[in-house]
């Protein structure tokens, strides 16, 4: 069936809404947005769904949300009785039809006999994946978005361990949402039906109130928390998203006093009206709350993404000036408090283990080193370090201290299984209080790290390719650097090739290829002889490709040249 022909069977369809008609009639005289709607199906990959939100089978609306929980939904049931029994637990963020989609897919699983737990209102990503494991559940999903600009929303399944999908279940569960073709397969019922069957229950307070719980138990030093946490001044923005009420509350129950809300950013907007694009990565985003503590002479910024997964920081510097760290940074000084804490402590497991991804700083690998505690890496995704935590738990190989990505995401402990941004935003507080109690500001710690430890630059480099085209350009890029086998970029020559999709490392010196122990994925590493290197990566949830580089150096000033010649370098190469 081609666009078209899908087009006409949604106009005709009696299972199809009329404003849903209306919305694609006045598509008419459009035909490239008609076949950008409709020349094949949102995609229900590793990840689950994310795309904009409209009418159309290539969009984020209540058919695809429904389509793609009844294939859920007909995968659990394949598991048995009690699998169902055992039920879904449904959370959602602030994005635009967030409870509309967590209700049609809570209704969609009702009708296929699954019970339901429904949150009543915006809860962080991180409270779903507690809840699965809290309530036994057999599964999760979460509608969001994660920092997507406000026209996208999402879908993403989880399983009992409180992690998304692992590798081994989501094409199974993808095999069951492709075989759902028909709107006429999807069962449903009334939101009274569910109810009065007991199918459908909405969660109560005590089920975060446990998790909040969890989560302070996580600060490592409370007696320090108490004694500086009053006089620490942050200020924090929720920038409209589902993180204001835990973020606040687990920081005012531990003795942090002096929290600061940026007003105009504290309430849920799907619009996102005070940013172009709700991403604590982005430096903008903190214009407002930068605003605040220059007028309020806060120590600490911090900002969570709209599901409350991510979090960004702002600190000061040696002029009062308030700087951004990036991901890394703050990865690296979290990695040096918590091991130094806990050996301080005399808690520092013999075991313990660091979890990052491939394309994560060097940097934590040398601190965690320095304190005789491993790190392994795993894919980008935080599924992944969220297997590890299950794989140590069955083995008893390590102990799990703290798992970090580049792209702003952090855990610690074992109840949650996916990046936690009310965790992170706790322990970022714990350690600027820690610095504090030295009289330091936490970039004069991180500066501290760096004389230690050597100068680390990172960066990260977006291409957008829009569309059918798109997604071809990124194929074909890929497939012609994996077969290029590149022995220097702009001067910098290779010494390691990784290919994750053939899982083989290349080393150029020797010639020899060895085993990747990690799933297939479509990314390519280039480790040069120097230490710095660049990864290239196709995102999995946009058409886009992401290239990240590092670079170490003896100075600050020399790190940022080397990465912004290998940026250059490579830029200049592939675009």
């Amino acid at each position: 069936m081609n666009y078209r022909e899908k087009y006409e069977m949604w106009l005709k369809s009696p299972l199809i809404d009329l404003k849903t008609k209306q919305e694609l009639l006045a598509l008419e005289g459009n035909e490239k947005e008609i076949e950008d709607r409709f020349y094949k199906d949102l995609e229900f990959g590793t990840g689950g769904l994310r795309g904009v939100i409209g009418a159309g089978s290539n969009r984020m609306n209540q058919y695809t949300v429904a389509k793609a929980t009844q294939g859920l939904a007909n995968y659990i049931c394949k598991k048995g009785e009690k699998a169902k029994e055992k039920g879904v637990v449904i959370a959602y963020d602030s994005r635009r039809k967030s409870p509309d989609f967590a209700l049609v897919a809570a209704l969609v699983l009702c009708a296929n006999g699954i019970r339901t737990y429904l949150y009543s209102e915006l809860q962080p990503t991180p409270i779903l994946s507690f809840s699965v494991r809290d309530l036994g559940a057999t599964a999760g999903i979460v509608i969001t978005a994660s920092h997507n600009p406000p026209e996208y929303n999402g879908y993403k399944v989880y399983w009992s361990d409180g992690g998304q999908v692992p590798p081994h279940l989501d094409n199974e569960i993808i095999s069951e949402v492709n075989q759902v073709k028909n709107f006429e397969d999807i069962k449903n019922m009334t939101e009274g039906q569910a109810l009065d069957q007991g199918l459908l229950r909405y969660i109560g307070e005590e089920v975060v109130d446990r998790y909040v719980e969890r989560v302070k138990s996580l600060c490592i030093n409370k007696d320090l928390v108490q004694k500086e946490g009053m006089e620490l001044k942050v200020i924090y923005t929720p920038i409209h998203g589902s993180g204001n009420k835990p973020v606040r509350r687990v920081l005012k129950e531990l003795g942090f006093e002096k929290v600061s809300v940026v007003p105009e950013q504290e309430m849920p907007d799907p619009d996102f009206s005070t940013v172009s694009y709700p991403n604590p990565e982005e430096k903008e985003v903190f214009d407002l709350a930068i605003k605040l503590a220059k007028e309020k002479g806060a120590d600490l910024i911090i900002g969570t993404d709209p599901d409350c997964d991510r979090v960004g920081v702002v600190v000061k510097n040696r002029q009062g000036e308030y700087i951004t760290l990036t991901g890394n940074q703050t990865g690296a000084l979290l990695v040096h408090y918590c091991l130094s804490a806990l050996k301080s402590m005399d808690k520092l497991p013999e075991n313990g283990c660091i979890v990052k991804t491939i394309v994560t700083s060097e940097m934590g690998r040398k601190i965690a080193d320095s304190f005789g505690i491993a790190t392994i890496n795993t894919l980008t995704g935080f599924k992944f370090i969220g297997e590890k935590i299950k794989e140590f738990e069955e083995t008893g190989s390590h102990t799990f201290i703290l798992g970090y990505e580049e792209s702003y995401g952090y855990l610690a402990g074992s109840f949650v299984r996916d990046k936690d941004a009310v965790i992170a935003s706790m322990l970022i507080c714990e350690m600027a209080a820690y610095y504090q109690s030295r009289g330091m500001t936490l970039y004069e710690g991180l500066l501290s790290l760096w004389k230690e430890y050597g100068y680390y630059k990172e960066s990260l480099k977006s291409v957008q390719m829009y569309g059918k085209e798109g997604m071809e350009k990124i194929r074909v890029l890929m497939d012609n650097l994996r077969n290029s086998r590149l022995k220097e970029i702009g001067g910098f020559p290779v010494a390691r090739i990784e290919d994750y999709l053939r899982s083989t490392a290349y080393d150029m010196e020797s010639g020899n290829n060895e085993k990747i122990a990690l799933p297939v994925s479509n990314v390519l590493k280039y480790i040069f002889k120097e230490g710095s290197w660049f990864c290239i990566r196709p995102s999995g949830t946009e058409p886009k490709v992401k290239l990240y580089f590092s670079a170490v150096g003896s100075s600050q000033q020399e790190a940022d040249e080397k990465n912004n010649a290998l940026m250059d370098a490579v830029s200049a190469m592939l675009f």
